[in-house]
């Protein structure tokens, strides 16, 4: 059960830093793609640190 929630999480991660870098940030296609392997690389960590550097 737990196992399910934490891959729910990874998951929703991943698609929240996906969606954001190409849909609502104006940055370079190098960037995206940087950000986008990131999130599929590291999920919830990549979602922190995008949060603190971009979201601020």
């Amino acid at each position: 059960m737990i196992n399910n929630i934490l891959y729910i999480v990874v998951i929703l991660c991943a698609i929240w830093v996906i969606y954001d870098v190409w849909i609502k940030q104006k940055m370079g296609i190098g960037s995206k793609l940087l950000w986008t392997i990131l999130a599929l690389l590291f999920s919830v960590i990549t979602a922190i640190v995008y949060y603190l550097i971009k979201k601020k």
